[in-house]
C-alpha cells in the first residue's frame, strides 16, 4: 500500500513520519508513504466545484477539494493507494466535521480511497495519550498538569502540554507569538513521538488512526 498523507502543520508531519514507522514496523518495507505538512488547517470552501484557493498559501482545507481532484486523476484506478487526511478537531462538532470532510470526497472524486482522521482536540492529545513518553522526553515535566488532563477533551490541549513541559508554560509561549509556538510544537514532535507506545496510547482518536493504518496495511497487533 502507498499512503499520501496530508496534515495541517509541520509538527504533524514530523510526528506522523515517526508514528508510521512505529505502526508498520518491519512490515514497513512492504509499504511506502509521503507526508505533506501545510501551514494551517484553513476552512472548507463554500462551493467545492468552484474552489479557487491559492495553493501558495498552503492552507489544508482551503486546498483540499483541488488536491482531491488531482489525486483522483492520478490514483482513482489504483486500489493500492490511499489518501490520508489528518486534522485537528479544535472546537468543531466532530460528527458534523467528519460529514463535511466526507462531502468533499463525495463531490470531488468518490472513487478515491480516502481515510479521514481527526485528532481530538489537537494532535498534542496523542502525545498526552502516553504520559510516560512525555516524561521520558521531558524529565522535569510538571506531573500535576499531566495527571489533570482528561484524555481527548476540549480543554486547550497544546496549552496543557506547554504548561507541563515549557518554562513559563503556555503564557510564555503565547507572548512569543505564532512562529515560536510552531517551532516548539515541532520540538515536541521530535522529542516525544519516538517514545510513544502506539499500542498503549490512551488517546481514542489516536487508536482510531492506528487501527485504520493497520487495517489498510494488513498489520496485526
Amino acid at each position: 500500500m502507498h499512503f499520501e498523507i496530508l496534515v495541517e502543520d509541520a509538527s504533524g508531519k514530523i510526528a506522523l513520519d515517526i508514528l508510521l514507522k512505529k505502526i508498520l514496523g518491519t512490515n514497513g518495507k512492504n509499504h511506502s508513504w509521503r507526508i505533506f505538512g501545510y501551514k494551517g488547517i484553513g476552512r472548507i470552501p463554500d462551493d467545492l466545484r468552484k474552489n479557487r484557493a491559492d495553493p501558495s498559501k498552503r492552507m489544508l482545507l482551503n486546498n483540499l477539494p483541488r488536491l482531491m481532484k488531482g489525486y483522483g486523476n492520478t490514483y482513482k484506478k489504483d486500489p493500492n493507494t490511499t489518501i490520508i487526511v489528518v486534522v485537528d478537531l479544535d472546537d468543531r462538532d466532530c460528527k458534523v466535521f467528519k460529514r463535511e470532510l466526507l462531502n468533499i470526497q463525495n463531490q470531488c472524486i468518490p472513487s478515491l480511497n480516502v481515510l479521514f482522521r481527526i485528532a481530538i482536540e489537537e494532535l498534542e492529545s496523542w502525545f498526552l495519550g502516553d504520559p510516560q513518553a512525555v516524561k521520558s522526553a521531558y524529565p522535569k515535566v510538571d506531573s500535576r498538569q499531566i495527571s489533570s488532563y482528561k484524555q481527548d477533551s476540549i480543554c486547550g490541549t497544546w496549552e496543557k502540554l506547554a504548561d507541563a513541559v515549557h518554562p513559563g508554560g503556555s503564557s510564555a509561549l503565547n507572548r512569543l507569538g505564532g512562529p515560536s509556538i510552531g517551532q516548539i510544537k515541532c520540538e515536541w514532535a521530535e522529542k516525544i513521538t519516538p517514545y510513544i507506545d502506539v499500542q498503549k496510547n490512551k488517546s481514542r482518536s489516536f487508536q482510531v488512526f492506528l487501527k485504520g493504518i493497520q487495517r489498510l496495511a494488513s498489520v496485526m497487533n
